[in-house]
């Protein structure tokens, strides 16, 4: 005999699944792993982890084994619980109740809406490379960048509004494209390590003093390079397979290794040919292939670039599910939840998404130089991500209904600290700003302001409902 909790947690499962059933089948096992590859796999992260020189890949390693292991088997659990459309949202819904959910899905957006907002900046950035000395100043016009951004925005709509049919071949281009991009500065580097005229010595086997600027990378390495594993669950309702739960386990098992190799080796190529306090933060790719292999620099310029844009593509996709998905349970207004008749995609979640994420990259980019925009937009929306995976890896530990091993219930630990060490440290920035104090303020500013703009939409939507006009959580 099932309790009444219980009860209304199957009803609110079969809700979801009714609601997805909508939704068009389009995403194979190989475009999950394409998904976790190009959600995991940041351009950037390689350059914040060579600030710490050489002992970078024991900090790897811990961020393997702390972070990215931890949120493989705690995603792999709530999915085989819970495979539903719209992933964390759902889960934490489900488990915590409507405000935890409400507030875990706006913090999964705000991430993904800044990670789009980021795509002008770090294109522009690319760009000036591919321009060569003449083109300085490309990465430092705010026009140029403004231009940059409205052009990309306006192709991640069209792919957003013909769906995943078109959107699953642009996210599997983008992540052969991640592979290739790595490939290439791996293996120029590969000679410059045997000959002895590194750099620095791109590897070694040292634990980095711990202080409080490694303490930061390493909350990077971990929450800021590795977290993602939860975004092909985000799709659970687009999945062809009838057993998707067994999908998504697979996606993230065949993903970890090959992330991981990407993130060390990746680590020590830019090391191999720039010292720490050199490296671009934005683009320390195109930087090294400018360096290393210069009859490449125009080539691989223009395929990170591509690469960005299918990595925002797979963002912008993210983003326009989790309105949907609010608007399902009534937080949101019915049109976020309208799906075009023949496309079956949420048009007008994608309108607001486009002009939010423009809004925000012009913003970020008058409010400085673009190493302090590129920063604070991505401490912001970092933490922003962290604070829904705390709430994911509390589920484990603490949610009502929640029976799982102790080896589960350590993961889930360790994950929620290494996420807690990155919220705690994201306000510090790691690159010299002209004024280090205004700078955490803006991070705390933003931060606390959406919880608090967060929490009192939800009650007011609550408190201004008909009762029982949607989902009443069991928690």
């Amino acid at each position: 005999m099932l309790s009444e909790r219980e009860q209304q947690f199957l009803e609110a499962e079969q809700q979801v699944e009714l609601r997805s059933s909508d939704l068009k089948k389009e995403l194979r096992l190989r475009d999950l792993v394409a998904i976790q590859v190009l959600n995991i796999v940041g351009l950037s992260w390689i350059g914040s982890a060579a600030k710490l020189g050489p002992p970078h890949m024991m900090f790897w390693l811990a961020a393997v084994f702390f972070f990215y292991i931890p949120s493989g088997l705690v995603v792999a659990h709530l999915a085989t619980e819970m495979p539903l459309e719209g992933g964390v949202y759902q889960w934490a819904k489900l488990r915590f109740g409507p405000l935890a959910g409400f507030l875990v899905a706006l913090n999964i957006w705000l991430n993904n809406v800044f990670i789009v907002s980021k795509v002008g900046i770090a294109s522009a950035d690319s760009l000036s490379y591919a321009l060569g000395a003449g083109g300085a100043w490309f990465a430092g016009s705010k026009l140029a960048i403004s231009a940059v951004m409205v052009s990309i925005i306006g192709g991640l709509i069209v792919v957003a509004w013909r769906g995943l049919s078109l959107g699953k071949w642009i996210n599997n281009i983008g992540s052969l494209g991640v592979l290739v991009l790595f490939g290439a500065l791996i293996l120029v580097a590969i000679p410059v390590w045997f000959n002895g005229t590194s750099a620095i010595a791109p590897v070694a086997l040292t634990f980095p003093a711990l202080t409080v600027f490694n303490l930061n990378v390493l909350g990077k390495m971990g929450m800021g390079a590795l977290s993602g594993v939860d975004g092909a669950a985000i799709f659970a309702g687009e999945c062809r397979d009838k057993n998707v739960a067994r999908s998504i386990r697979r996606s993230v098992w065949i993903s970890a290794p090959i992330v991981s190799a990407i993130f060390i080796l990746g680590t020590a190529s830019v090391l191999t040919f720039v010292k720490p306090s050199d490296v671009d933060l934005v683009v320390p790719i195109t930087q090294v292939l400018s360096i290393g292999a210069p009859s490449l620099k125009v080539f691989a310029a223009l395929l990170l670039v591509v690469t960005l844009v299918t990595g925002n593509s797979l963002s912008f996709s993210t983003i326009t599910r989790l309105p949907m998905v609010a608007g399902w349970d009534h937080l949101l207004p019915e049109w976020f939840s309208r799906l075009h008749p023949r496309h079956r995609t949420p048009t007008g979640s994608i309108l607001v998404v486009a002009a939010v994420a423009f809004v925000f990259g012009i913003l970020a980019n008058l409010s400085g130089g673009n190493q302090e925009a590129f920063q604070l937009l991505d401490n912001a929306g970092g933490i922003f991500y962290a604070l829904a995976y705390m709430a994911m890896f509390a589920i484990p530990l603490i949610a009502p209904g929640e029976k799982p091993k102790l080896s589960l219930r350590l993961a889930a630990a360790s994950g929620f600290a290494m996420a807690l060490l990155y919220v705690t440290l994201s306000v510090i920035p790691i690159v010299d700003v002209p004024d280090r104090l205004a700078f955490t303020m803006k991070i705390i500013g933003v931060v606390g302001g959406f919880q608090f703009a967060g929490a009192a939409y939800f009650w007011y939507i609550q408190s201004h409902r008909p009762v029982n006009s949607g989902y009443d959580s069991p928690a």
